[in-house]
């Protein structure tokens, strides 16, 4: 105890030695938005930061409400209600981005699940089993390409609802990043999206953790990152069990019922968060083996990725070298790098 005293008033001494001096005072809040608890670390003048915190405020407004496909105001909402006429949208660049990343993965994130979501009680969080009938019809449904996006219209044939949640966040994260007009910040926007706007003040990245699928309370790495986000999808973050069974709300398009890929959560890096985001939903339905050859097959994409298997294997991309450290308690955790 008296050595930890002595260190303690050691550091404290420092800072007042000439050319010595703390890290400015972070502005720090936290707000619900897109059904999640948001947080935020700004750094920098007072004026600056109050109007990032503004600025924030109103991006997520404006986002949520265009984005939502829950909200009886929300625009995807008023796109599903179509019944198949067009619908035009005030900006569908995120919409077109999305179709795209869809394409790239082979439909393994397709955000026209969105009908089994509902059917398996994740939207309003009133669970049930869908029987086998109601699984194969609900498959019919699931298919992006049937989406018509024209210039600003889009038309969605009678039946088929989009979903745009598994990107959502990532997307206005990227948003965020890039109209705050600061050069240091971490932006938490919930359920393991974070972006991170430059370094810390004092020039070192940020240290963010990789919850332990296995016991979410906890995180069993480290990730490095600076000017990069960082987005988590795990079938711990929201499920529920009916008869012995766990059943978790990420679903494989082709079945309509939760993908059973051997993977218990993946964490995507890279400079997008909107990539984070999508690929890490994308990469937990393919599993181990065809995510790691699709990071092989795309390094145009710019991501690296750590995968955490249903029996606790850790695996990572070779790209995370230096970036990627296990945490207090887990270092004796064996980690596989792919290369």
């Amino acid at each position: 105890m008296k050595k930890r005293l002595l260190c303690a008033l050691l550091a404290l001494s420092l800072l007042t030695l000439p050319g010595c001096k703390r890290d400015p005072e972070p502005v720090e809040f936290s707000t619900f938005a897109m059904d999640t608890m948001m947080s935020f670390t700004l750094y920098g003048d007072k004026e600056k930061c109050a109007i990032a915190r503004s600025t924030i405020g109103m991006i997520l407004s404006d986002y949520e409400a265009a984005l939502s496909a829950t909200r009886e105001d929300g625009g995807i909402a008023k796109v599903n209600r179509a019944d198949g006429q067009p619908v035009e949208l005030g900006s569908p660049q995120l919409l077109e981005r999305t179709l795209e990343l869809c394409e790239v993965t082979g439909g393994a994130l397709d955000i026209t699940a969105y009908p089994a979501v509902k059917a398996w009680g994740f939207t309003q969080e009133e669970h049930q089993v869908p029987s086998p009938a109601e699984l194969a019809e609900l498959v019919e449904k699931i298919d992006y390409t049937a989406i018509k996006l024209e210039g600003d219209t889009v038309t969605l044939p009678a039946g088929v609802e989009i979903d745009l949640g598994a990107v959502a966040k990532g997307y206005v994260g990227d948003v965020l990043a890039g109209q705050i007009g600061l050069t240091s910040a971490l932006l938490d926007l919930g359920q393991s999206t974070i972006t991170a706007v430059g370094a810390k003040p004092d020039g070192s990245p940020w240290r963010v953790g990789v919850v332990d699928p296995a016991r979410p309370g906890a995180c069993f790495a480290v990730v490095e990152l600076e000017d990069m986000a960082m987005g988590t999808s795990g079938g711990y973050q929201r499920y529920f069990e009916q008869d012995g069974e766990i059943y978790w709300h990420i679903l494989d398009p082709d079945t309509a019922a939760p993908a059973r890929s051997g993977l218990a959560s993946v964490t995507v890096a890279s400079p997008s968060a909107f990539l984070c985001d999508g690929l890490s939903t994308a990469l937990f339905v393919m599993g181990l083996e065809d995510g790691a050859q699709f990071w092989r097959d795309h390094p145009e994409l710019d991501f690296e990725a750590v995968f955490v298997t249903e029996t606790g294997e850790i695996y990572r991309t070779a790209g995370l070298e230096g970036r990627f450290s296990l945490a207090e308690g887990y270092e004796d955790r064996e980690v596989k790098v792919l290369e």
